[in-house]
């Protein structure tokens, strides 16, 4: 990185620290710079670390964690729930010697009011896949390259768990008396099959300590021409339901085509299915997003978000959904077309052949009749559509009047003034809904803002982060963090 950029990223950070009413702002200018460039070594080093699942290898992580924390005096626990995989939990208590809170004013340590309940910030530390040969520079390599820090994981979810470790170091040499404990959590397998976290709810259940809070990965704060367009909270997920569908016909020699062979059945299946578009579905949550988010559309658009529950009757407002990736998902089921089998040899014609579908179902929908719906749209009894597991996540979600959403929308309007705080839920799965039938509220919440080319790097090619949003944004969690948690 040339100096020009550091210098620029610095005096990003000292603008931002002109931030009024956040609990930072009563920190020194000095630490300020002090945590932002913990935030972009520690990043780089955390980058280094390869986590990519499988085999996962967490422990790698573990170890970069625990280190900082018996560094700093904080609290923590180890797990190595199979070779080379684990999680960590750490904690600031809500009790502390007595110092400053980080409005300035004294506090005692041992406060005559009960504790709150506690807030977890949850983090996986393993990484999806990644093919170097296809990338600028090692996906490994947490390499500083015009004005980015460049590497698997920058955007999911590393630098949301680098953020969290940051918000963890500022509470302990801070002293920020606080009302209710801090935990920090780090899971192992998120990417595959979540054992990190369903080892740690099995087996640790009460270092939860019944929190009430929860903040993660999930949420999207969309930099469209150097503005900040909204700041999207997640606060539901859809939840994914994989069919397997299996076409069998007569096998034979390739050099005798037959009509009704298995591929050839499945093809035609796979038509009808690409060619279904699931009805439309309004959930509260995304009335509300897109409420809030008509008076930032044209005047037509702006029309429909106001009433979508009637503009989904509007053909024209259908295609418009059925065009828009962005709109598409929130109002209704989806089906993808991810996979497909058949001979392992040109010239043979196979007895099956098959198909995998990634089909993600709105909170509150069915998918046995999903599942139904395909079989009789394909209409033909040579082709069985099942599901690849045997059980169904339902899909959950949290509502919005809480301490915490109202945190999140106070911070986020001193950072980004004028810019709208909304509910919005997610495409993908995160592990937000192993946690709220703990009876906990859980976000998906990104102090970070990213382009849509920069959020699509997330399990592509050249994953990468600004180094100016890696200095600010752990500063951004650590006032939202503050505001819910802080005396």
């Amino acid at each position: 990185m040339g100096l020009a950029v550091v210098i620029l990223c610095g005096a990003t950070w000292a603008k931002q620290a002109a931030v009024q009413g956040t609990a930072s702002a009563h920190l020194s200018s000095e630490h300020l710079r002090e945590y932002s460039n913990l935030a972009v070594e520690w990043m780089q080093e955390y980058l280094r670390i390869d986590t990519t699942n499988p085999p996962g290898n967490e422990m790698r992580a573990v170890a970069f964690y625990k280190k900082i924390f018996d560094q700093e005096g904080i609290e923590n626990r180890t797990f190595e729930f199979a070779p080379g995989r684990g999680d960590l939990w750490a904690r600031i208590p809500h009790t502390q010697s007595p110092g400053k809170s980080s409005s300035g004013k004294s506090s005692p340590g041992n406060s005559s009011e009960p504790a709150k309940r506690p807030i977890v910030l949850l983090n996986h530390m393993d990484v999806v896949t990644s093919d170097a040969s296809h990338w600028k520079v090692p996906p490994f390599s947490g390499k500083i390259q015009d004005g980015y820090i460049w590497g698997r994981g920058a955007q999911d979810m590393k630098d949301e768990g680098l953020a969290q470790l940051i918000v963890m170091v500022m509470l302990k040499r801070e002293k920020v008396a606080l009302d209710r404990d801090v935990i920090f959590l780090a899971v192992a397998d998120e990417e595959a099959n979540g054992t990190g976290t369903d080892w740690f709810i099995k087996n640790q259940r009460d270092l939860l300590e019944n929190a009430e809070f929860l903040i993660n990965e999930g949420g999207e704060n969309l930099l469209e021409d150097a503005k900040v367009k909204y700041v999207g909270v997640d606060v539901g997920e859809k939840t994914s339901y994989w069919l397997h569908v299996v076409a069998h016909g007569r096998p034979g020699h390739g050099s005798r085509p037959n009509v009704d062979s298995a591929p050839n059945r499945l093809v035609r299946a796979l038509k009808r299915i690409q060619a279904y578009q699931t009805p439309l579905r309004v959930l509260p949550v995304v009335d509300e997003f897109l409420r809030d988010m008509a008076p930032y559309e044209p005047p037509e658009r702006a029309a429909y978000y106001r009433d979508v529950n009637n503009a989904i009757e509007d053909k024209k407002f259908q295609e418009m959904v059925e065009s828009d990736e962005s709109l598409n998902f929130l109002l209704r089921d989806t089906i993808s077309l991810t996979m497909l089998g058949g001979s392992q040899q040109t010239n043979v014609i196979p007895a099956e052949a098959w198909a995998n579908l990634d089909v993600r179902i709105l909170p509150g929908g069915d998918p046995k009749a999903v599942a139904e719906t395909l079989r009789k749209i394909v209409n033909d009894p040579n082709i069985t559509i099942e599901p690849l597991e045997p059980e169904f996540r339902v899909a959950n979600y949290s509502g919005t009047d809480n301490s915490l959403f109202a945190a999140i929308r106070d911070v986020s309007g001193k950072y980004f003034p004028g810019t709208p705080v909304v509910p919005h839920i997610t495409s993908g799965y995160t592990e937000n809904q192993r946690y709220r039938p703990l009876g906990i509220i859980a976000y998906g919440f990104n102090p970070y803002t990213a382009t849509d080319e920069e959020g699509n790097t997330e399990h592509g090619n050249d994953e990468r982060i600004r180094v100016e949003e890696v200095r600010r944004g752990p500063r951004i969690l650590f006032d939202v963090v503050a505001e819910v948690a802080g005396r």
